[in-house]
């Protein structure tokens, strides 16, 4: 299908939006939060050929859930990057939250409390540095995730522009396999790891969504093409698959209003036209 590759045109246009986003504000830094998973890796790589390793900085902030595998994946990249990076771990902020919060939510908070506020806490001290350092904060969600609201408002969709948010999951794999067409900067655990938001013990983002070669044809179709539950019902898609997408996706409809600008590479029509950076 026609997602599936992404080609240096693409690759070309998200750099030269990047460098006339920021030409218009009037900035010349970069910042990204980087995980060690496959999308802040190909935004941080996107940044450093858009504006020069001299200008991005790369947070790397674990949480008592982070793999050390995925902070060594972090630095090797920044590392292979050549660009300031800084390790801010956020145990002790998190704690110090779950701590001061308990008269409002008691001492049995709920699994997407503390998973959200982890990710507000990276994103507070995102924008902090973003503000202290006089540059501009580079999200870095996919538009599978988008389409089935896998992010947190405030927190992980915040930023200044969506570099990657008009590609879908396995559009990012291939445009991490171009970046690394000529040298491996992304490395190879990056790329072939499960992908994880790694907010809780052992969390797997197929815990909450469809895997993603399953889950981005079916988005493909449903967005692009234009067709119908019905349609993909009789091509064979179960009714079940069916139900769970269409599910997230009406309860996150809301999200995509209070997202920063997304730099366009396709027709989806999943943003309204005042989200789209050309």
């Amino acid at each position: 299908m026609p997602y599936q590759t992404v080609t240096e045109d693409i690759h070309d246009l998200i750099i030269e939006s990047l460098r006339k986003f920021f030409s218009a504000a009037g900035k010349t830094k970069a910042v990204v939060g980087l995980s060690g998973g496959i999308d802040s890796a190909v935004v941080l790589s996107l940044g450093v050929r858009a504006f020069g390793k001299e200008n991005v900085t790369a947070i790397l902030m674990p949480s008592p859930f982070s793999t050390m595998h995925s902070v060594s994946d972090a630095v090797e990249l920044a590392e292979n990057l050549g660009v300031n990076y800084k390790i801010v771990p956020i145990e002790g902020i998190y704690n110090k939250y779950v701590k001061e919060l308990t008269s409002l939510f008691g001492a049995d908070p709920k699994q997407i409390t503390i998973e959200n506020l982890q990710a507000r806490i990276r994103g507070v001290i995102l924008m902090a540095f973003s503000n202290q350092n006089d540059s501009l904060l580079l999200n870095t969600t996919n538009k599978s995730e988008l389409a089935m609201g896998y992010g947190t408002m405030y927190g992980d969709l915040c930023g200044a522009i969506m570099p990657i948010a008009d590609l879908y999951k396995l559009q990012v794999y291939s445009l991490a396999s171009f970046i690394n067409s000529d040298e491996c900067v992304i490395p190879d655990s990056t790329m072939t790891k499960a992908p994880s938001a790694e907010l809780s013990e052992n969390q797997k983002d197929s815990d909450t969504l469809p895997e993603y070669h399953i889950l981005d044809p079916i988005l493909y179709e449903l967005i692009e093409g234009g067709k119908s539950d019905l349609d993909l019902l009789s091509e064979g898609v179960s009714r079940e698959l069916l139900d769970k997408i269409s599910s997230l996706r009406k309860a996150a409809a809301f999200k995509v209003h209070q997202l920063p600008p997304v730099i366009k590479v396709g027709s989806s029509p999943l943003l309204p036209e005042n989200k789209w950076v050309i």
